[in-house]
């Protein structure tokens, strides 16, 4: 198997194609620069519900015959909305890349969201945001993202609410399509055994008419974030469970500072059993089911978080040693400290080694890439910046993780 490679279709739209000889089945999509933190005032939810409705028609086609065009032949179509990008992508067995090619082109250029299917699926969206509401573990990130960052972009849920939905109509979509869905704020991603050559060629051919636009993502230049201080306790009746997020800001996918956060992150709280935080609060003490900690970067402002869910009793608790862990992190001395972060610096490169053997993820993040930084990530270097971790940046950030601001549910 090759790197992924770059290549520049004739209308300037960036393909991410990775090379997968022998394998049996193929993964193509797009992935634009425009989500929730592209929506005006009027329109929260937009980007969203786009995603959702690109399905259900356009100029040719029925929402019917666009659902049968991949899964009559076993493979699946999927899409998702970030803050800040929409991918819509196909799965499917290889050997025709032409059709899943050809049905995102005319998805991604000529959807027309139909107003009898946009009424059945804004009724779907709206049930998926009060079923949202009823997971205390996600809405909680979402409260604490939209109170750090009121006033910004960021600051709304990307679902929107019942009401912003309702107000959203077939025009709204169309017009946000033509807006985002561009050649400037594009990139397309193919991994699977179809040769660069076959797959530029036949994507050439379908998204030449994809309009030319101009970027419309977020930059750091254009959408200063707000950050506010959160400090705050939420009463929400029904629950039988406190759910907790401790949070602080850091910096953009654009700051050097990325890689000793997810290497902090992991540290403090990642999916090993022994990270500090599952060994204190549940190995220790089972006081919780969950301890992760995570990182959200955007690019004007990122967001580094811990997440808890324990019982109400123990709210206050499990806090305090959340920040007696990082103070202890933070107090640790040198030589202790820097044997503590070559382990972490082992097992983080060890978990990335295996994540690229996920070759959706892969080729995904891929694309993520090249849309917001130009280049392609590569394995090696970051490995190298994780091994150019000093301990003194894992000090730091343990320190300010140790007088962080919180948002809890509780009972």
């Amino acid at each position: 198997m090759s790197d992924p490679q770059i290549i520049v279709l004739d209308n300037g739209l960036r393909l991410v194609h990775l090379h997968r000889p022998g394998v049996f089945a193929g993964i193509f999509g797009i992935t634009v620069a425009a989500g929730s933190a592209s929506e005006s005032a009027s329109e929260h939810g937009l980007a969203h519900l786009v995603e959702h409705n690109i399905f259900k028609g356009t100029a040719k086609r029925r929402s019917w015959h666009i659902t049968n065009r991949i899964e009559s032949d076993g493979g699946e179509l999927n899409a998702f909305t970030t803050k800040e990008e929409t991918t819509v992508y196909a799965i499917f067995p290889a050997g025709n890349p032409k059709r899943p090619i050809e049905l995102i082109a005319d998805l991604a250029i000529n959807s027309v969201f139909p107003a009898a299917e946009l009424d059945k699926e804004r009724e779907v969206v709206i049930d998926e945001i009060n079923s949202y509401r009823d997971t205390p573990m996600d809405a909680v990130y979402d409260d604490f993202e939209d109170m750090v960052y009121a006033g910004s972009p960021l600051g709304h849920n990307i679902l929107g609410t019942p009401d912003s939905v309702r107000s959203l109509d077939s025009e709204a979509c169309c017009h946000f399509l033509r807006r985002h869905y561009t050649v400037a704020s594009s990139v397309l991603f193919y991994s699977g055994p179809d040769s660069a050559d076959t797959v530029r060629r036949t994507a050439c051919r379908y998204f030449a008419a994809l309009p030319a636009g101009t970027p419309s993502g977020t930059t750091p230049e254009s959408r200063p974030t707000e950050y506010r201080h959160v400090s705050d306790s939420i009463a929400i009746d029904g629950l039988h469970q406190s759910h907790t997020v401790v949070g602080m800001p850091i910096g953009s996918i654009y700051d050097n500072s990325r890689y000793g956060d997810a290497l902090f992150s992991n540290i403090i709280g990642g999916p090993g059993m022994n990270s500090l935080l599952n060994v204190e609060l549940r190995e220790r003490r089972g006081l919780v089911y969950t301890v992760e900690a995570s990182v959200a970067r955007f690019t004007t402002t990122g967001l580094l978080t811990v997440y808890y869910g324990c019982d109400a009793d123990d709210t206050d608790r499990c806090l305090n040693l959340v920040r007696r862990t990082a103070r202890r992190l933070a107090d640790t001395p040198e030589p202790a400290l820097a044997r503590l972060l070559a382990r972490g610096i082992k097992q983080y490169c060890g978990q990335l080694s295996i994540a690229a053997e996920n070759y959706e993820s892969r080729i995904m993040n891929a694309a993520r890439s090249v849309l917001f930084n130009g280049t392609l990530s590569d394995l090696r270097h970051t490995i190298s910046r994780l091994e150019a971790v000093t301990p003194e940046f894992i000090r730091r950030r343990a320190d300010e993780l140790a007088r962080a601001d919180f948002l809890t549910y509780h009972p």
